[in-house]
């Protein structure tokens, strides 16, 4: 039987997907810690539970509900296709199946969420831990570095062990707890210990009046977002990994102070700018609807328009759509807000960014933030924006262009009759024109709009039945 839905080139088709999962059937429980999270869901009382994984360990998805629904009474459905990254918890799908919990495996870049109950398992990746020491004390021969753990996701069941043997002959080496809704107190360090440093979901306690400056970094994962993403929030530090998977040690050598150098380009594109796109880049991560009212305001006062867009997961052409946004600020979480823009029409700059820029009273000092909770009300980063910021016009002169550029509000009328004021050089020579200052003026001088409705001028007529099929393979075409 032929069905008008049924193509033999679709189902053909392959997808290339890293798959990076060797877990054996008699591993699935140790693994997905499927005991915890039966506890879990009794505990709870939860009815609908969505489970949300990466497509990397889809694989195992239907083995890890088959054991839980062999444990409870629940029932569960999966979340194989994430609205944007799939470190980032998924509320919006969970919330559209009803769901009353959300259990998360692998990966995660521990950013809070607010709307349902979440249950973090990273999964175990296997580590070879002897080979670790060693490679830890190949890179650290000195007993007396002072030099911080961190560690990925992944290793986080195994953490414990690894430090208890490092710490025999390194009684310097301070180790990081992730900071999860579910995490335990529990911890190996000294609780004399009362200086606290918290960055990137993670906190550790160093000595008294000791800064994070005074430390190296040591990293129990591979190549990664989260590495990228923790070598920017930590640049102050020498950073060594190891990498469980190729069991190679080494000295981290990414040019930080180049990475910031092109961060602080873009600092001067979004002074330069005159229309910012403000880009929702997640909907399930904690405040990020106050982050964008932030942005807003300081777009505001700095006298520049702004526009919201909700594109779901980023790529060039969804942006290119809107040439007229001079840049584009993501609100995502911490490891995905960092974008290699250079594909893009437009630099893709992060809150931290924005702040720096249009806020009068935040100065970089070099660290750089790239968790936008920081620097909201109640944290450690806030600054708060001056009453007076808006009230006078400041002028200075682009890095970039060499330019003067105007900072501050001023009057929109003014502001709309000289953007379109045409300037009369000579009858020899184009009219120019001042670039426009909104979206409306930009639409307003293409030749083309878009659609012409024509209202009035088209004839009614009845709807009549279209092709029927896929794409790939309507009725009607020949075979």
């Amino acid at each position: 039987m032929t069905s008008a839905f049924f193509s033999p080139d679709v189902v053909n088709r392959k997808t290339d997907v890293d798959v990076q999962t060797d877990v054996k059937n008699d591993d699935v429980s140790r693994v997905y810690e499927i005991q915890r999270c039966t506890e879990w869901i009794k505990s709870g009382n939860f009815s609908r539970v969505a489970i949300q994984l990466p497509d990397n360990l889809l694989c195992d998805s239907a083995r890890i509900v088959q054991e839980l629904e062999n444990s409870t009474a629940a029932k569960l459905f999966i979340l194989g296709d994430t609205s944007y990254g799939s470190c980032c918890v998924d509320e919006i799908a969970a919330q559209h199946n009803a769901a009353d919990c959300i259990i998360h495996f692998g990966r995660s870049c521990l950013s809070p969420t607010k709307r349902l109950p979440v249950l973090f398992i990273f999964g175990q990746r296997p580590v070879d831990q002897s080979d670790c020491v060693v490679k830890f004390q190949e890179l650290f021969p000195d007993q007396e570095s002072k030099v911080v753990f961190l560690y990925d996701t992944y290793y986080a069941y195994i953490v414990d062990d690894i430090f208890n043997e490092l710490q025999k002959s390194h009684k310097s080496l301070v180790l990081s707890r992730l900071l999860t809704p579910n995490s335990e107190s529990g911890s190996t360090q000294d609780k004399s210990r009362a200086s606290v440093f918290t960055r990137c979901n993670r906190t550790l306690q160093l000595g008294d009046s000791e800064t994070i400056d005074s430390y190296s970094v040591f990293y129990l994962g591979g190549e990664s977002l989260a590495l990228t993403n923790l070598m920017m929030n930590f640049n102050k530090c020498a950073f060594y990994t190891y990498d469980p998977e190729s069991c190679i040690g080494r000295r981290e050598t990414l040019n930080v102070n180049k990475a910031l150098m092109k961060r602080y380009y873009m600092i001067e594109r979004i002074k330069d700018a005159s229309i910012v796109g403000i880009v929702a880049g997640t909907l399930g991560v904690a405040n990020y609807l106050e982050v964008i009212s932030r942005l807003k305001k300081l777009i505001k006062i700095a006298g520049k328009k702004s526009y919201t867009f909700v594109v779901g997961k980023l790529n060039v052409a969804k942006l290119a759509n809107f040439m007229e946004i001079d840049v584009f600020v993501l609100v995502s979480c911490p490891e995905n807000t960092l974008i290699e823009s250079s594909e893009f029409y437009k630099p893709v700059v992060t809150p931290f960014e924005v702040e720096i820029a249009l806020n009068s009273d935040r100065e970089w000092t070099g660290d750089y933030i790239t968790d936008f909770q920081e620097i909201l009300p109640g944290a450690t980063s806030y600054v708060e924006i001056p009453e007076d910021q808006d009230a006078e016009t400041v002028a200075d002169v682009s890095l970039i262009s060499n330019q003067i550029r105007m900072m501050g509000s001023h009057d929109e009328a003014e502001g709309l009759a000289t953007s379109t004021a045409l300037v009369s050089r000579d009858q020899n020579m184009a009219v120019a024109t001042v670039k426009a200052q909104s979206a409306g003026e930009f639409l307003g001088a293409r030749t083309w709009q878009g659609l012409e409705r024509n209202l009035g001028d088209t004839p009614v007529t009845k709807a009549t039945e279209g092709r029927s099929g896929i794409a790939a393979s309507y009725e009607d075409e020949p075979a």
